[in-house]
């Protein structure tokens, strides 16, 4: 879409597809924008006609098209760039709402430095966040469908409109139960790992499978627990459930304390994670990432 199309573009159309896609119906959007439900349709229909191409896939919930993405992810730049202006002419405290902020960012990075640079913005109500939980490696997808202005990634490759900047590698350390890895982990790691029980955070995690792959095992046993939060999948490990591949800052002091130990100290992995944004001249955008950027350089392996 060139620089004049998106000129073109009536922005009541775009955000009235923007309120389709967040409230999930056509009803449910009119009722959110104080339209009837025909008006709402048919500004879709004109954006549809206009652009050319399918925008909705009339599902439950409406879900855009990759061409429907585009737009919202207009949509919220757009939206993003009203507040910044309302907040720069002193209108926002008048209105009453404040700043919001919304970033993908992986569970590990959010269960152990993330939290620490937002917690290191200014204090106060001008500014919130709308953190959404996901894989390190599916959270550009969320940026793609704009649902999110900024994202950890372990992608470098930038989505179109966004700007990449290196993070760091979080580190992961092989860990089990000490009478854990005692009782399946004696013999050769290679032969073992087809065998001891292994936790894995969710059915997308492949992190310990390719761990097993690296040491030339088809991938980790069967036998396997599902613990799809960070301090949850850290917590079974320790419990003895089965083997994980543990983020560095939360083994340390588990591995410490006995209650972890590190089966294989020489194959731990790295992680390289990433920094996307929307490529937007935004002030509270640009304040967010530069405190993510300074919490990472110091918690994160370069």
């Amino acid at each position: 879409m060139t620089t004049k199309d998106a000129a073109d573009l009536p922005l009541d159309q775009v955000r009235t597809l923007l309120a389709v896609v967040d409230e999930g119906t056509f009803d449910a959007a009119a009722a959110a924008l104080h339209v009837t439900p025909s008006a709402v349709s048919q500004r879709v229909k004109a954006l549809e006609q206009r652009t050319g191409r399918v925008l909705l896939l009339r599902t439950k919930p409406v879900r855009p098209t990759e061409s429907g993405a585009v737009l919202v992810r207009l949509a919220r730049q757009v939206a993003r760039l009203q507040r910044d202006a309302h907040a720069e002419l002193g209108l926002s405290g008048a209105a009453g709402e404040p700043t919001r902020i919304s970033v993908a960012v992986n569970a590990d990075s959010l269960a152990t430095w993330f939290l620490g640079a937002l917690t290191e913005l200014p204090a106060g109500p001008g500014l919130c966040f709308e953190l959404r939980r996901e894989d390190e490696a599916h959270t550009a997808a969320l940026l793609r469908e704009g649902v999110v202005m900024a994202a950890v990634t372990s992608s470098p490759e930038p989505v179109p409109g966004c700007a990449v900047r290196f993070l760091g590698r979080m580190r992961y350390q092989p860990c089990a139960a000490p009478e854990f890895a005692a009782r399946h982990l004696a013999g050769p790691l290679r032969e073992a790992l087809g065998a001891a029980p292994v936790v894995v955070f969710d059915r997308r995690d492949d992190f310990q499978d390719a761990f097993a792959r690296r040491l030339g095992r088809g991938g980790a046993s069967t036998a396997r627990h599902y613990v799809p939060t960070s301090e949850g999948f850290v917590e079974a490990v320790a419990a003895g459930l089965g083997w994980g591949m543990v983020p560095e800052p939360q083994a340390r002091p588990l591995l410490r304390a006995g209650r972890l130990v590190d089966f294989a100290p020489d194959l731990s992995v790295d992680v390289p994670l990433h920094w996307q944004q929307w490529k937007l001249d935004s002030p509270a955008l640009a304040t967010v990432a530069e405190a993510v950027l300074a919490a990472a350089r110091r918690e994160l392996s370069r």
